[in-house]
């Protein structure tokens, strides 16, 4: 097998909000055999915000960040579910109007910049699925996870809109019963916890606005995870993983019960099938511990 070689894009939360995040990335990469070129040189995607403010820049933005990927003549893979939204729409917005198209790349021509549309973007989680396969990673799995329930939580920017999801990535993803996370967590030997939360919002996109509302996503979430008998939970956002790891004590007021549960990266939780160690992942940064025995 060819090695897989993706250009990274990182996003701003993996850099400074959650760097257990990157640190398990580049682990996990390394134990793959996946070489990752971070495109130093990106900026934030707009966070789905920009995008209401200043859509025409918030474009701009993301071609720009397409096109290093596409200098380096590679397909950029993200570790954000919000990134991953705003990238892929993006460039299929830009690869289906000429007009506009142009128009971007008259602006990126001012930093010497050119949108093609030569690089594809995927999501870490789907660059394994698709890409590596789960049936290889199963063989180098060296410490199964039988014995933890582990409730995957998808959030909403990797599966919807279902269009662009699918067009994405080889994997078609139905976004009211996908599949893609708890595949991952049975060839990591763990057993899957089904809950109607899981393919919910975290409430991340409405904390400023309306912050009960996000509280009670948030609480609704991790006690319908803790319902049904999780361990721990398991997201491929780091967004998602900032509103369920450090925002409890909020939402367990706001649905007026106590809720925690431990939060995992995906990629922390594959790294610790493959056999990568607690403090190589980043374990210690988290709010609700995990207990990993």
């Amino acid at each position: 097998m060819e090695k897989l070689k993706y250009a990274l894009f990182t996003g701003c939360t993996a850099k400074q909000s959650t760097p257990e995040q990157m640190m398990s990335t580049m682990a996990v990469a390394d134990k793959l055999g996946i070489e990752l070129v971070e495109l130093t040189e990106a900026s934030c995607c707009g966070a789905s915000h920009l995008q209401d403010y200043d859509d025409f820049l918030s474009l701009v933005l993301n071609a720009r960040n397409i096109a290093y990927a596409e200098k380096h003549g590679l397909t950029m893979v993200t570790i954000c579910n919000t990134c991953q939204l705003n990238t892929a729409m993006t460039k299929h917005r830009l690869d289906n109007n000429e007009e506009l198209k142009a128009k971007v790349n008259e602006k990126l021509a001012e930093v010497g910049l050119e949108y093609k549309g030569t690089s594809e973007v995927t999501h870490f989680l789907y660059a394994i699925i698709d890409d590596f396969g789960l049936d290889k990673l199963k063989e180098m799995v060296v410490t199964p996870l039988s014995q933890f329930n582990i409730a995957p939580f998808y959030g909403c920017h990797n599966i919807r809109p279902s269009e662009l999801q699918n067009e994405t990535h080889k994997s078609v993803e139905n976004p009211y019963n996908p599949t893609s996370l708890d595949d991952l967590i049975i060839a990591c030997g763990g057993e899957t916890v089904d809950y109607d939360e899981k393919n919910k919002c975290c409430g991340f996109h409405v904390e400023l606005q309306a912050p009960h509302t996000a509280a009670v996503l948030t609480g609704n979430a991790i006690a319908g995870a803790m319902d049904g008998n999780a361990d721990w939970m398991v997201t491929p956002c780091p967004l998602c993983h900032l509103k369920l790891d450090t925002q409890t004590a909020h939402a367990s007021e706001a649905i007026g019960r106590e809720v925690e549960l431990p939060v995992l990266h995906m990629q922390q939780m594959v790294g610790l099938a493959l056999g990568c160690t607690p403090a190589e992942l980043g374990l210690n940064h988290h709010l609700a511990k995990v207990d990993f025995v």
